[in-house]
């Protein structure tokens, strides 16, 4: 008995960004390419660095699994907004939303660790120029990935088991465009305080350290740049850490007005705005945003349009 009440919700209904017929269409056309163009680039980033071994290298290891992550991110949200937008229906499962917010949490949080660990790779690179290859070994690359994705599929796992712990009995209507943790504690009519105190203590503790790795490198790299003699040597240094900024500074600055600022601050509308840009525009623009500013990304990916273009009819 105590199951059948835990799971007496059979399904839930994605409200989607905009509930007006006529708004549907443009919706759909809208998001449709902007998920083509983000799976298609981001793997062409994946496939320019696993086939160029000029770019074997600690930084562009980080780069193909932030590319990774984008790529999954993206597909755990987008395909589902565009079926029930093509087929006119809002339903989701009880099973395939909780599915969505594990694989959501997941993929999320990988992204802010990847960024991260990008932060401490530029710090050891322009404040130890002379030790970077022997402190970013291979293997400590590895375990940084790999203590990323562990660590967060543990951490989106208890989220999940928590929310599962809940009972709905309200409405089943989500605002939102997928099944987000907000959300769906709004609609729980059991005390959600544990999920709240879970996600304030464990997922505040990951955001901080996230953050705090994040600052802390910046601030030493910002303090070796500044002492640099030469203007050329600032600018040079500067470049290499100038496109990892700006993807923290989308990616971070959107999700904060999300799950950080008041509603005073940021309304629902402005939230949904919000979610989108990191959910669907940052990953989109990451790839452009590496591609352009790098010379041996753009060296690569011209190596592989010249390769296809020989290997075609």
């Amino acid at each position: 008995m105590e199951w059948e009440t835990l799971t007496s919700v059979s399904d839930f209904f994605l409200l989607g960004l905009s509930q007006q017929p006529e708004q549907q269409g443009v919706l759909f056309g809208l998001f449709l390419p902007m998920y083509l163009v983000t799976v298609a680039g981001n793997l062409l980033i994946i496939l320019a660095i696993f086939t160029d071994a000029q770019l074997h290298t600690p930084m562009y290891f980080f780069l193909a699994n932030l590319s990774l992550a984008d790529t999954c991110f993206v597909s755990t949200t987008v395909p589902k907004m565009l079926a029930n937008i093509w087929f006119q229906n809002q339903v989701i499962s009880y099973v395939g939303c909780l599915s969505q917010l594990y694989f959501f949490m997941l993929f999320v949080m990988l992204e802010a660790f990847i960024l991260a660990v990008m932060a401490y790779d530029r710090y050891v690179a322009i404040c130890y120029p002379l030790h970077y290859l022997m402190v970013m070994s291979p293997g400590l690359c590895i375990l940084l990935v790999s203590a990323s994705w562990i660590v967060n599929a543990l951490h989106s796992l208890l989220h999940t088991l928590l929310m599962n712990s809940l009972s709905f009995c309200a409405a089943h209507e989500i605002p939102h465009f997928f099944c987000d943790i907000n959300p769906l504690l709004s609609l729980s009519c059991t005390d959600p305080f544990v999920n709240e105190l879970v996600i304030f203590t464990v997922g505040g503790l990951a955001g901080l350290v996230c953050v705090l790795c994040l600052v802390i490198s910046y601030a030493y790299i910002f303090s070796t740049i500044l002492k640099m003699p030469s203007a050329q040597g600032k600018r040079k240094a500067f470049s290499t850490c100038s496109s990892h900024l700006s993807v923290v500074s989308l990616f971070f600055g959107s999700s904060f007005c999300v799950y950080f600022s008041s509603p005073s601050v940021c309304s629902a509308q402005k939230g949904t705005v919000a979610s989108v840009m990191y959910t669907v525009v940052t990953p989109m623009l990451n790839p452009f945003i590496y591609s352009l500013r790098n010379k041996h990304i753009k060296s690569s990916l011209r190596k592989l349009m010249r390769a296809r273009k020989m290997h075609s009819p």
